[in-house]
């Protein structure tokens, strides 16, 4: 379906706003991710899973290991988005701008975005970048994701958000959310997460602030996924640039 008709349409906002943001933003500065609430019920992660399948759906799919990526399959939605990715992509953006900015201050970097995210979108495609970025993932077992960056050209948004659609424990084990920073001077940190079902993480997409003897540096970021050891995993994966 490319409408969710059980759910008003403010519901998805409702559940990123019942997030406490203050919270949200202290645990992305101090580890680079942090784990949100509940942003999808049982009934629409099963839908959006039930929509891999549909290839009218979906602009491309990519075989993980034919790219040496990983081992697995992805495949990248078309807009316009279905509901649930949409809204949440809209209700999440204001939300995770201030962060954002707040870290392109401490950089000393110029901040480009805009307080809306159709004018962010807006001028990613007026510099080229006019392809659909929201991710449908789909592994099974022995498969993961290879450490990475979602990086599509220069336009950049430096959060991003994934969505477990199955449940860990039942449906999979193994399949953990993997961040690897790069740290000034330092030795790299790692941190792995076990999404629950239907719960949201957002995460730095390429590099964020650290303190360090000059003030704040820049620490670049990757991500990626553990290998799942038994069962099937979806993920939907919400990033706030297009790509060229």
């Amino acid at each position: 379906m490319r409408t969710q008709k059980t759910q008003p349409a403010d519901s998805w906002h409702d559940r990123v706003e019942s997030a406490d943001w203050s919270a949200e933003a202290d645990e992305v500065n101090e580890y680079g991710g942090a784990l949100l609430p509940q942003l999808l019920t049982r009934e629409e992660t099963r839908e959006l899973r039930g929509l891999y399948e549909r290839g009218e759906l979906f602009r491309s799919t990519v075989d993980m290991g034919r790219h040496r990526f990983g081992e697995g399959q992805y495949k990248y939605f078309l807009a316009p988005y279905p509901e649930p990715v949409e809204r949440l992509k809209q209700a999440l953006y204001p939300r995770l701008l201030p962060i954002a900015r707040d870290w392109w201050i401490k950089l000393r970097r110029p901040d480009p975005w805009p307080d809306t995210l159709d004018d962010w979108l807006q001028m990613c495609h007026n510099a080229g970048q006019t392809k659909s970025t929201a991710i449908l993932l789909k592994y099974g077992e022995k498969d993961w994701n290879a450490l990475h960056r979602d990086l599509y050209g220069e336009p950049v948004f430096p959060l991003q958000v994934v969505i477990n659609l199955n449940e860990p424990g039942g449906d999979h084990t193994g399949g953990e959310f993997l961040l690897l920073e790069q740290r000034p001077r330092a030795q790299s940190r790692g941190t792995a997460t076990l999404l629950p079902h239907g719960h949201g993480y957002v995460f730095t997409t390429r590099d964020r602030p650290v303190r360090s003897t000059r003030g704040w540096s820049a620490a670049p970021v990757r991500h990626g996924v553990s290998a799942i050891r038994s069962g099937e995993r979806h993920t939907l994966a919400l990033v706030f640039h297009d790509a060229a």
